[in-house]
């Protein structure tokens, strides 16, 4: 069985050849080159990636959502029960929430995962769970780092199993009551901002409580001083265990060369600290949305990325994620079944 560190050893390259092979195909379809923008662009991304055997396409697609509770929910940072992740979780696997919708037009199978959720295990949902909650990252970290190189090991290897059986495109998402606090505070050490710049209202947090919010991301970066160096020590010191599951899709996806479509503003975090345990997984993520939540523009100018949608949405669940896979089906579209300017004996000028 293979360890973390030969998993994240094994992130290859992005295959430069057949990026140049599939821009130099994109060129000669029946339009002016360049004419459709971005999605070429996202064709030649899929294109270079080695999982996908030098062309764009998609065949089975998966969004895992990572669930599981905050510690720091005891601070008053969210107006919402820490029951409704529980009731959330099970709802998913009922297809009611806004991401099965969303996922199942996408024609995505979803995969509802227990990381942390603090009740007792939920029929239907996959249990990879760590413990009932992770801890109070305002008096304390949010887990030991054992336990959070566990958990990515354990993500890593499942996401490489569904890989696998074939799936080729995954989204991640998320659910857990406070989880914006820690992703916050990820971002604000990820990113060297301060809280007031990355602290938003969440899931509709009253602006009156918006200070205290700030004030416990301060106290969590001050309490566990996470070294912005160490990816993997932000997220066991300050983050959460659903967090660190979708770092772990993305580190496991990457590792075989495949695609991760990214979610909001929680995955931007994930996607930092992903990125600095492993900066060769950054090929691999394709933003889908920004994000209405704070915090989410410094995050993805750091990451240097530029999401397809702008929707104001900030459910998160991976409902842009699953929003997005069309988008990533519409690259590989164009690049199979357009037709060519040669065929139709059509000689573009060049410009």
């Amino acid at each position: 069985m293979q360890s973390l560190t030969s998993l994240l050893g094994a992130i290859p390259a992005p295959d430069e050849s057949a990026m140049a092979r599939a821009r130099l195909h994109i060129d000669g379809l029946l339009k002016p080159p360049g004419s459709l923008g971005r999605l070429e662009d996202l064709a030649v991304q899929l294109a270079g990636m080695p999982g996908l055997d030098g062309v764009p396409q998609v065949k089975k697609k998966a969004l895992l959502v990572m669930c599981a509770d905050h510690g720091v929910w005891d601070e008053g940072v969210a107006i919402s029960p820490k029951a409704v992740t529980a009731i959330q979780a099970a709802n998913m696997t009922l297809g009611k929430t806004g991401v099965c919708v969303l996922a199942a037009q996408a024609g995505a199978k979803m995969h509802v995962i227990d990381v942390g959720i603090d009740a007792e295990l939920i029929p239907g949902v996959i249990n990879m769970r760590v413990a009932r909650g992770c801890g109070n990252i305002a008096v304390g970290p949010a887990m030991r780092r054992s336990q959070a190189e566990e958990l990515l090991l354990e993500v890593m290897r499942y996401t490489r199993g569904l890989a696998q059986d074939g799936v080729t495109l995954f989204g991640v998402g998320e659910l857990g009551m406070a989880n914006t606090t820690p992703a916050a505070a990820i971002v604000s050490v990820l990113t060297g901002s301060d809280a007031q710049e990355v602290v938003g209202i969440g899931a509709n947090l009253p602006l009156a409580k918006v200070a205290n919010k700030v004030d416990v991301v301060r106290r969590a970066i001050a309490v566990n001083r996470p070294d912005p160096n160490d990816g993997l020590g932000v997220l066991a010191k300050v983050g959460g265990f659903d967090l660190l599951g979708m770092t772990g899709v993305m580190l496991g996806a990457a590792s075989c060369g495949l695609p991760v479509v990214l979610d909001g503003f929680l995955s931007y975090a994930a996607a930092l600290a992903a990125c600095r345990i492993a900066p060769e997984v950054k090929p691999y993520l394709i933003p889908s949305h920004y994000s209405a939540e704070k915090g989410a523009r410094t995050a993805l100018m750091h990451l240097e990325l530029d999401p397809y949608l702008n929707m104001g949405m900030r459910l998160g669940e991976g409902s842009g994620a699953a929003l997005a896979m069309p988008i990533v089906e519409a690259a590989c579209a164009m690049y199979h079944e357009m037709g060519m300017l040669a065929a139709s004996n059509i000689v573009l000028p060049k410009s």
